[in-house]
């Protein structure tokens, strides 16, 4: 996998158009400086949570004694479930934040960036790609740094794109993750039996 197509993939797993929504219900009763303040130091411990499951991924999985088609398998089915979210969202959305709350790390760092699914992704590549550590950490930035970009600007993409179109977005988004998802599925069962 190229650094490229693995940026895609995990940019379309942190989906920050889909979660534009959210993070204004969450800041919005900040202060505007002190906004972007929570939203850099949330966005900078998520891109450490991501680079240490990245790193640390091998190690973790044989810890585990987990072997790469089990995960494979497993994060295609946990991206396919995401995706299915993206495309048929539920109503309502639980932050676990008390009103008037600034978020610390959770919900926004993890697991609005750093999700459980972004995770896996990041443990699948490194245990697939150990030789490729470099490539991939600059895919992990790449992703990251275009989540950052949205996120920091979520007022202007709120603007253009509206309500209607965030969805709209998010459910194109969902679409391409099921077919990331699903070939991620078929490599694992093809990897297990081949």
């Amino acid at each position: 996998m190229d650094i490229l197509s693995a940026a895609t993939m995990l940019f379309l797993i942190m989906d920050p158009l889909g979660n534009l929504p959210i993070v204004l219900s969450i800041l919005k009763h900040l202060d505007p400086k002190r906004r972007r303040k929570v939203l850099i130091r949330e966005l900078f411990f998520a891109l450490g949570i991501l680079m240490l499951f990245l790193f640390a991924g091998k190690s973790i999985m044989n810890f585990l004694h987990v072997q790469p088609e089990t995960l494979s398998i497993s994060g295609g089915i946990i991206l396919f479930i995401i995706a299915i979210k993206m495309i048929f969202p539920s109503a309502g959305s639980i932050t676990g934040l008390a009103a008037g709350e600034e978020p610390f790390i959770v919900p926004m760092a993890i697991p609005m960036i750093a999700g459980p699914s972004v995770l896996a992704a990041l443990l699948l590549l490194s245990s697939q790609h150990p030789d490729k550590l470099v490539e991939l950490s600059g895919a992990v930035l790449l992703a990251w740094g275009m989540t950052f970009i949205i996120l920091m600007f979520y007022n202007f993409f709120h603007r253009i794109l509206g309500e209607r179109g965030l969805k709209a977005v998010e459910r194109l988004m969902g679409l391409l993750l099921i077919m990331i998802s699903t070939q991620m599925f078929l490599d694992g069962v093809k990897s297990y039996i081949g």
